[in-house]
């Protein structure tokens, strides 16, 4: 290849897109900063789990619901080698890593996020 092809410039890297790269800036700041919006978290207890006294809880949606099921598990009183399956809905099990934000966005209930709880497996 020669020196004399140009090579296009990349439309971040134009003048014209100063805007362009304060709105992404301002898109990035939003993203970083911590959900402080609370979800009520309904618990329901499945098959011989024990029924807590208390089953609703507001739980910070920037949480990740591993830390739903820590705050199961300490309500309940579960070591972490006790079993312990959660559910959404009844319906399925979801990753530890998923953000309470958007398992409740996508599968609230009457302005709740059901979380069921097992001692054995109960669906797969």
């Amino acid at each position: 290849m020669s020196d004399s092809t140009e090579r296009p410039i990349p439309s971040w890297a134009s003048p014209d897109s100063a805007e362009t790269n304060e709105e992404v800036l301002t898109a990035l700041q939003t993203y970083k900063k911590k959900d402080a919006d609370k979800v009520i978290v309904r618990f329901k207890a499945v098959g011989n789990a024990p029924i807590m006294k208390q089953n609703f809880f507001k739980i910070t949606s920037a949480n990740r619901f591993q830390a739903v099921i820590q705050f199961l598990r300490k309500e309940l009183g579960y070591k972490g080698t006790e079993p312990l399956h959660t559910y959404i809905n009844l319906a399925f099990s979801p990753a530890p890593d998923d953000t309470v934000a958007n398992l409740f966005k996508s599968f609230q209930t009457d302005n709740h996020l059901i979380v069921n709880y097992s001692t054995t497996a109960a669906w797969g």
